[in-house]
């Protein structure tokens, strides 16, 4: 007979939400907490028993501060964790609506994830960011066909090649920063990424993609578009080359 599951799927990625909004505290030590207070298993009805006493008393035990009074994290975290843990928090933040695509219909075009944290912006680092906003990209169209989230890559053996394989059908993944080792995941799934650290929004970074798809694609972004290695050389002149 096949054993219940200890944490469902909607629990897990609550979990994992909340715990980022909780400073000084990672997943396992919130899970550790969790599991204290209300037992073993977790889904989505035994996370609405959980209430901001139980956090912080739970969270001070581990910090050695069995008041709870002390343990710089705050009250108004605490509240939006436990908000969380009960799926009551709305975002506050504006996401697209996704549109429809299917295989076809955008010819000559790339598929370019943009890792986030904020809304429709590139603000994510690889290894950590909540999402990626995923975009079918031609030099004269672009289309949001999905948003990812990246949660359940907190519980993931590697949480690198876990995020790998959820874009894994991009051809371009934009970030705010890298890791060599998780760069050398990403480009061993045939994915190609990009460093912008300065970010910005996710309208700017596909304009700008687009524009280098018009003005002067690099060999990199030509190889992907099926250009032959003898086109791809004749575009660029011995200048550009050495550069």
């Amino acid at each position: 007979m096949q054993q219940p599951e200890l944490i469902t799927r909607e629990a897990a990625l609550r979990v994992a939400l909340a715990a980022r909004t909780l400073p000084n505290t990672t997943l396992p030590q919130l899970i550790d907490v969790l599991q204290e207070r209300l037992g073993e298993r977790l889904d989505a009805d035994i996370l609405r028993t959980f209430t901001v006493t139980d956090l912080k008393t739970g969270l001070g035990s581990l910090d050695g501060e069995e008041d709870g009074e002390d343990i710089g994290i705050g009250l108004e975290a605490m509240k939006l964790a436990v908000r969380i843990l009960w799926g009551d928090a709305e975002s506050d933040e504006k996401l697209s609506e996704v549109q429809a695509y299917k295989d076809g219909d955008m010819p000559g075009s790339v598929r370019v994830a943009i890792a986030s944290d904020i809304g429709m912006t590139l603000s994510g680092h690889f290894g950590s960011c909540l999402r990626f906003l995923v975009y079918q990209v031609s030099a004269t169209d672009s289309r949001l066909i999905g948003i990812r989230s990246a949660l359940e890559a907190d519980f993931a053996e590697d949480k690198n090649a876990f995020r790998a394989q959820i874009i894994g059908d991009c051809h371009v993944v934009y970030i705010v920063s890298v890791g060599g080792p998780a760069a050398a995941k990403i480009i061993r799934a045939n994915i190609y990424p990009i460093k912008r650290p300065q970010g910005g929004s996710a309208e700017e970074v596909i304009a700008e993609f687009q524009q280098a798809m018009t003005n002067s694609p690099p060999p990199w972004m030509l190889k992907i578009l099926g250009v032959s290695a003898e086109q791809r050389l004749k575009n660029y002149t011995a200048a550009e080359v050495q550069e």
